[in-house]
């Protein structure tokens, strides 16, 4: 096996590879986000139903995470230049097609299709870049690629709204075809691939492995993605995913522990620098995501705004992520340990949850925003370069692709599970709080009737008869409560996914001694 040394890189050829790279990791990434705010045009343009089309969001990331653990593999099986580059061919097809779809069924099926592409390119083009870096750079390497990671969710809806608003859907996936041909031929002009040892015969493939993972995160992702919308356990496709995934997990873990040449190689977890950033990917996603998801949530559905002044909110704190990652690169590069910028990240997050806690009002103003993002943007810019570089510091060759296959999961399913856990909180959450509000509007109370009387006189000068102005009095009060119980839903969750950070801090730091310990193996191995 050759080693990831002789893979690096210099001058324009580093250049080039980089951007080719980042620009397939951004796209992505941005086609994660970017049909969100077309959803309903798209429902109104196929005929769709609310459920139908919430598949073209959810067959996406299946393919995602179906393909994301096997990439080191495939990569391994038919060399990293030609996988990458069949991989955003299949991504650039499937794009076309999906702008072409004139059923729903046609586009859920090209968008999961485009999924299993875009999973391989998001691991892959951190593969590429790492090894196209020296060690003592892989710091600043990860600064360049996590740019695209952490800014591509953001792009995503004020583009598509933009897009979807002044043009017509399909365009969304059509602006990924040019850059897709552009793409494959720098990959094929440029990238190598590493020397890997044979390559398996048909009969060695890991087929019943290959089917297990695709059982088990497969129906993880489909629960996690649809099971507020089915009622959780109460639905019985839910319940029988979830024993297919609990199933598919434990016979996936034992195929791959004892076959002679697993399609996952799960023993590069022996590694513990990779074992906990591993774990600390998934909290990431957890926060990355989940935010990404609960903020246009909040000012579309409580304040009114449309998907692109959603989207455009977020730009601020994409900005400051994006100048925040080559500081964060120079200062690794100088010797500061990992665990100590994660920690700072997660404190500053806590920070920027808690203050969206404070702000929230049924009338926030759009400024209250500004210096809020730009704290989010910073503290994304600490956690996500120290946990790459501290996942993949000490490891080596195909190795190098495992990990960041591991990394590349974990935090997809992190912000899986965190908008599946955001929904189903404030589902539960918002009902406590309506029955809290409720049970103190005591009607003989005179502030209340006031209340109620002074907006039953506003539709009354509106020409409304008395009788009709009460009950539409009663409806206004009725809306107040509920989006009273809204707002203190979205501030719980804000709340709590500080503490959830703030809880992680110890434990970042705990490993100190081990990380250091990494650190010193790295150095002596190079």
């Amino acid at each position: 096996m050759v080693q990831a040394s002789s893979l690096v890189e210099y001058g324009s050829r580093r250049v080039i590879i980089t951007i080719t790279a980042i620009v397939c990791a951004l796209l992505e990434i941005v086609d994660t986000t970017i049909v969100n705010v077309a959803l309903n045009d798209m429902k109104g343009n196929l005929g769709a139903t609310t459920s139908e089309i919430g598949w073209v969001v959810t067959a996406y990331a299946i393919g995602n995470v179906i393909i994301i653990p096997m990439t080191s593999w495939l990569s391994q099986q038919f060399g990293r230049r030609n996988y990458f580059a069949a991989s955003i061919i299949l991504f650039t097809v499937c794009s076309f097609l999906c702008g072409n779809a004139g059923t729903i069924n046609e586009l859920v099926l090209f968008r999961f299709l485009q999924g299993v592409g875009g999973g391989a390119l998001l691991v892959t083009s951190q593969t590429i870049i790492t090894e196209s870096y020296p060690p003592e750079k892989r710091s600043m390497a990860q600064a360049i690629y996590g740019m695209g990671v952490i800014i591509g969710p953001t792009l995503g809806p004020p583009l598509g709204g933009y897009i979807t608003y002044n043009f017509s859907w399909p365009l969304i996936f059509y602006i990924n075809i040019p850059l897709g041909i552009i793409a494959t031929l720098l990959t094929l002009q440029f990238v190598r691939s590493p020397k890997y040892a044979e390559k398996s015969a048909a009969r060695d493939i890991d087929w019943l492995g290959i089917a297990l993972l695709a059982a088990f995160v497969g129906s993880l992702q489909y629960i996690l993605e649809k099971g507020q919308e089915d009622d959780w356990f109460n639905s019985q496709r839910i319940v029988i995913l979830t024993v297919t995934a609990v199933l598919g997990f434990f016979f996936f873990i034992w195929r791959e522990v004892t076959y002679r040449n697993p399609v996952v190689q799960l023993r590069v977890l022996k590694n513990g620098n990779l074992r906990v950033g591993t774990v600390l990917s998934f909290i990431m996603g957890f926060g990355l995501y989940g935010t990404t998801f609960i903020i246009p949530l909040y000012v579309q559905a409580t304040l009114g705004w449309t998907a692109t002044q959603a989207g455009m909110l977020l730009i601020p704190s994409a900005i400051t992520t994006a100048f925040m990652m080559p500081m964060i690169g120079r200062i690794l590069q100088k010797g500061m340990p990992q665990q100590y910028l994660v920690a700072a990240g997660m404190v500053i997050f806590f920070f920027f949850c808690f203050w969206g806690y404070k702000i929230l009002t049924p009338d926030t103003s759009q400024h209250s925003f500004f210096w809020m993002l730009i704290m989010r943007g910073m503290g994304m810019g600490m956690l996500f370069i120290p946990i790459t570089a501290l996942s993949l510091s000490s490891l080596k060759g195909r190795e190098i692709g495992d990990g960041a296959a591991f990394t590349g999961m974990m935090r997809q399913l992190g912000g899986s599970f965190g908008i599946a856990i955001i929904t189903t909180f404030m589902a539960h959450t918002n009902m406590t709080h309506r029955a809290n509000l409720v049970n103190h509007l005591d009607v003989s109370n005179p502030v209340v009737q006031n209340r109620v009387a002074a907006i039953q006189h506003g539709y009354m000068a509106k020409g409304h008869p008395e009788n009709i102005a009460l009950q539409e009095a009663y409806k206004s009060l009725d809306y107040s409560v509920a989006k009273q119980a809204q707002i203190l839903s979205y501030m719980d969750v804000f709340l709590y996914t500080g503490i959830a950070f703030l809880i992680c801090i110890p434990f970042v730091l705990l490993v100190r001694k081990k990380k250091q310990e990494g650190k010193l193996d790295l150095s002596s191995a190079h």
